[in-house]
Protein backbone atom coordinates (compact mmCIF):
# COMPACT_ATOMS: atom_id res chain seq x y z
CA UNK A 1 0.00 0.00 0.00
CA UNK A 2 1.17 3.50 -1.18
CA UNK A 3 1.31 5.98 1.46
CA UNK A 4 -0.95 9.06 1.55
CA UNK A 5 1.88 11.09 0.36
CA UNK A 6 2.41 8.69 -3.04
CA UNK A 7 -1.23 8.51 -3.63
CA UNK A 8 -1.39 12.94 -3.33
CA UNK A 9 1.68 13.03 -5.86
CA UNK A 10 -0.08 10.86 -8.06
CA UNK A 11 -3.58 12.35 -7.57
CA UNK A 12 -1.81 16.40 -8.12
CA UNK A 13 -0.28 15.26 -11.27
CA UNK A 14 -3.19 14.40 -12.62
CA UNK A 15 -5.03 17.53 -11.44
CA UNK A 16 -2.37 19.69 -12.47
CA UNK A 17 0.26 20.29 -9.29
CA UNK A 18 -0.48 20.46 -5.67
CA UNK A 19 -1.79 23.87 -5.01
CA UNK A 20 -4.79 23.13 -7.70
CA UNK A 21 -5.14 19.64 -6.01
CA UNK A 22 -5.41 21.26 -2.57
CA UNK A 23 -8.03 23.58 -3.74
CA UNK A 24 -10.24 20.23 -4.32
CA UNK A 25 -9.89 18.56 -1.25
CA UNK A 26 -10.92 21.33 1.23
CA UNK A 27 -11.74 19.91 4.19
CA UNK A 28 -14.96 18.70 5.88
CA UNK A 29 -16.64 21.03 8.98
CA UNK A 30 -15.37 21.09 12.70
CA UNK A 31 -17.26 19.10 15.21
CA UNK A 32 -17.62 21.83 17.04
CA UNK A 33 -19.60 23.13 13.50
CA UNK A 34 -21.37 20.27 13.08
CA UNK A 35 -23.01 19.71 16.61
CA UNK A 36 -24.39 23.51 15.60
CA UNK A 37 -26.59 22.08 12.99
CA UNK A 38 -30.32 21.76 14.11
CA UNK A 39 -32.18 18.50 14.07
CA UNK A 40 -34.19 19.38 10.84
CA UNK A 41 -31.20 20.04 8.60
CA UNK A 42 -30.60 16.31 9.76
CA UNK A 43 -33.50 14.95 8.97
CA UNK A 44 -33.99 16.76 5.59
CA UNK A 45 -30.59 15.68 4.43
CA UNK A 46 -31.51 12.10 5.17
CA UNK A 47 -34.94 12.17 3.63
CA UNK A 48 -32.81 13.83 0.15
CA UNK A 49 -30.49 11.55 -0.14
CA UNK A 50 -32.48 8.36 0.75
CA UNK A 51 -35.21 10.10 -2.31
CA UNK A 52 -31.67 10.27 -4.79
CA UNK A 53 -30.83 6.77 -4.08
CA UNK A 54 -32.31 5.27 -7.50
CA UNK A 55 -33.90 8.43 -8.92
CA UNK A 56 -32.24 11.45 -10.91
CA UNK A 57 -30.88 13.84 -8.77
CA UNK A 58 -32.39 16.72 -10.92
CA UNK A 59 -35.45 15.42 -10.40
CA UNK A 60 -35.00 15.60 -6.06
CA UNK A 61 -33.82 18.93 -6.93
CA UNK A 62 -36.70 20.45 -8.65
CA UNK A 63 -39.08 18.77 -6.41
CA UNK A 64 -37.23 19.93 -3.11
CA UNK A 65 -39.31 22.95 -2.41
CA UNK A 66 -42.22 20.82 -2.14
CA UNK A 67 -40.37 18.43 0.24
CA UNK A 68 -39.82 21.09 2.79
CA UNK A 69 -43.55 22.02 2.55
CA UNK A 70 -45.13 18.41 2.33
CA UNK A 71 -42.58 17.92 5.81
CA UNK A 72 -43.38 21.30 7.14
CA UNK A 73 -39.80 22.40 7.36
CA UNK A 74 -38.64 18.76 8.28
CA UNK A 75 -39.82 19.40 12.10
CA UNK A 76 -38.73 16.15 13.86
CA UNK A 77 -41.39 16.73 16.55
CA UNK A 78 -44.36 17.14 14.19
CA UNK A 79 -42.71 14.47 11.12
CA UNK A 80 -42.58 11.75 13.98
CA UNK A 81 -46.36 12.48 14.85
CA UNK A 82 -47.82 12.61 11.13
CA UNK A 83 -51.06 10.74 11.90
CA UNK A 84 -52.69 7.91 8.84
CA UNK A 85 -54.67 10.81 7.14
CA UNK A 86 -51.53 13.11 6.97
CA UNK A 87 -49.40 10.01 5.84
CA UNK A 88 -52.06 9.27 2.95
CA UNK A 89 -52.00 12.66 1.62
CA UNK A 90 -48.36 12.72 1.01
CA UNK A 91 -49.03 9.39 -1.49
CA UNK A 92 -51.27 11.84 -3.33
CA UNK A 93 -49.13 15.05 -3.22
CA UNK A 94 -47.53 15.61 -6.67
CA UNK A 95 -44.88 18.31 -5.42
CA UNK A 96 -43.25 15.01 -4.02
CA UNK A 97 -42.09 12.13 -5.34
CA UNK A 98 -44.61 9.64 -4.51
CA UNK A 99 -42.68 6.41 -3.25
CA UNK A 100 -44.64 4.84 -0.04
CA UNK A 101 -41.67 3.06 1.42
CA UNK A 102 -39.60 6.09 0.64
CA UNK A 103 -41.86 8.70 2.56
CA UNK A 104 -42.44 6.34 5.24
CA UNK A 105 -38.51 6.26 6.23
CA UNK A 106 -39.06 10.25 6.74
CA UNK A 107 -41.46 10.15 9.58
CA UNK A 108 -38.96 6.92 10.83
CA UNK A 109 -36.37 8.68 10.99
CA UNK A 110 -38.17 11.91 12.83
CA UNK A 111 -38.34 9.16 15.31
CA UNK A 112 -35.08 8.13 15.89
CA UNK A 113 -33.47 11.63 15.54
CA UNK A 114 -36.13 11.78 18.64
CA UNK A 115 -34.52 8.93 20.29
CA UNK A 116 -31.01 10.19 20.00
CA UNK A 117 -31.86 13.15 22.20
CA UNK A 118 -31.08 11.05 25.15
CA UNK A 119 -27.83 9.90 24.05
CA UNK A 120 -27.41 13.67 23.27
CA UNK A 121 -29.00 14.70 20.14
CA UNK A 122 -28.42 13.66 16.64
CA UNK A 123 -25.61 16.54 15.99
CA UNK A 124 -23.70 15.84 19.03
CA UNK A 125 -23.59 11.74 18.49
CA UNK A 126 -22.43 12.47 14.96
CA UNK A 127 -20.00 14.94 15.30
CA UNK A 128 -18.44 13.29 18.26
CA UNK A 129 -17.75 10.01 16.70
CA UNK A 130 -14.28 9.05 16.13
CA UNK A 131 -13.51 9.06 11.81
CA UNK A 132 -11.40 6.51 12.72
CA UNK A 133 -14.43 4.13 13.57
CA UNK A 134 -16.37 5.70 10.41
CA UNK A 135 -17.87 2.41 9.85
CA UNK A 136 -19.13 2.31 13.06
CA UNK A 137 -20.93 5.20 12.43
CA UNK A 138 -22.64 4.22 9.26
CA UNK A 139 -23.35 0.39 11.18
CA UNK A 140 -25.27 2.78 13.55
CA UNK A 141 -27.19 4.62 11.03
CA UNK A 142 -28.18 1.18 9.07
CA UNK A 143 -29.27 -0.42 11.85
CA UNK A 144 -31.41 2.29 13.79
CA UNK A 145 -32.54 4.51 10.74
CA UNK A 146 -34.62 3.51 8.17
CA UNK A 147 -32.93 3.22 4.41
CA UNK A 148 -29.79 4.44 5.28
CA UNK A 149 -27.83 1.35 4.35
CA UNK A 150 -25.73 1.52 1.06
CA UNK A 151 -24.77 4.97 -0.29
CA UNK A 152 -27.56 7.12 1.05
CA UNK A 153 -25.70 7.55 4.31
CA UNK A 154 -22.34 8.19 3.36
CA UNK A 155 -23.50 11.25 1.18
CA UNK A 156 -25.81 12.04 3.73
CA UNK A 157 -23.09 12.55 5.79
CA UNK A 158 -20.72 13.96 3.54
CA UNK A 159 -23.14 16.65 2.09
CA UNK A 160 -23.96 17.73 5.19
CA UNK A 161 -20.16 18.07 6.45
CA UNK A 162 -19.16 15.22 8.24
CA UNK A 163 -15.93 13.89 7.95
CA UNK A 164 -16.15 10.58 5.83
CA UNK A 165 -15.37 8.62 3.04
CA UNK A 166 -17.77 7.66 0.39
CA UNK A 167 -16.41 4.39 -1.48
CA UNK A 168 -17.09 6.02 -4.99
CA UNK A 169 -16.23 4.08 -8.30
CA UNK A 170 -12.93 5.78 -8.00
CA UNK A 171 -12.08 5.43 -4.54
CA UNK A 172 -12.44 1.64 -5.06
CA UNK A 173 -10.30 1.83 -8.06
CA UNK A 174 -7.54 3.07 -5.66
CA UNK A 175 -8.32 0.81 -3.22
CA UNK A 176 -8.21 -2.28 -5.33
CA UNK A 177 -4.77 -0.51 -6.27
CA UNK A 178 -3.49 -0.53 -2.88
CA UNK A 179 -4.38 -4.27 -2.05
CA UNK A 180 -6.89 -2.92 0.56
CA UNK A 181 -9.29 -5.06 -1.39
CA UNK A 182 -10.17 -6.90 -4.10
CA UNK A 183 -13.30 -6.05 -5.22
CA UNK A 184 -16.04 -3.21 -4.22
CA UNK A 185 -16.33 -3.50 -0.03
CA UNK A 186 -19.41 -4.59 1.04
CA UNK A 187 -18.58 -6.89 3.58
CA UNK A 188 -18.01 -6.28 7.10
CA UNK A 189 -14.64 -7.67 6.66
CA UNK A 190 -13.45 -5.72 3.58
CA UNK A 191 -15.27 -2.81 5.60
CA UNK A 192 -12.66 -3.05 8.79
CA UNK A 193 -9.72 -3.42 5.62
CA UNK A 194 -11.27 0.08 4.43
CA UNK A 195 -11.19 1.84 7.74
CA UNK A 196 -7.65 0.63 8.40
CA UNK A 197 -6.05 1.58 5.24
CA UNK A 198 -7.84 5.40 5.56
CA UNK A 199 -6.73 5.19 9.24
CA UNK A 200 -3.45 4.60 8.37
CA UNK A 201 -3.19 7.59 6.09
CA UNK A 202 -4.80 9.91 8.69
CA UNK A 203 -1.76 9.21 10.70
CA UNK A 204 0.72 9.95 7.75
CA UNK A 205 -0.89 12.64 6.78
CA UNK A 206 -2.55 14.35 10.10
CA UNK A 207 -5.79 14.78 7.23
CA UNK A 208 -9.40 13.70 8.03
CA UNK A 209 -11.33 11.21 5.80
CA UNK A 210 -12.75 13.82 3.71
CA UNK A 211 -9.37 14.91 2.34
CA UNK A 212 -8.35 11.35 1.63
CA UNK A 213 -11.29 10.28 -0.05
CA UNK A 214 -10.93 12.83 -2.28
CA UNK A 215 -7.59 12.41 -2.84
CA UNK A 216 -8.00 8.96 -3.81
CA UNK A 217 -10.42 9.40 -6.10
CA UNK A 218 -8.38 12.24 -8.10
CA UNK A 219 -5.73 9.60 -8.24
CA UNK A 220 -7.79 7.69 -11.10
Amino acid sequence: MRSYQEIFDIAADRKGGSGALEALIEPSLLASELAKIPEDRWLAQFTKCIFQAGFNWKVIEAKWDGFETAFHGFDVNRVAFFHDEEFDALLSNKHVVRNGTKLRSVIDNAIFIQELRTEGGVAQVIADWPSSDFIGLLELLKKRGARLGGNSATYALRFIGRDSFILSQDVTARLIAEGVIDKPATSKTALRAVQGAFNTWMDQSGRGLTEISRTLAMSV
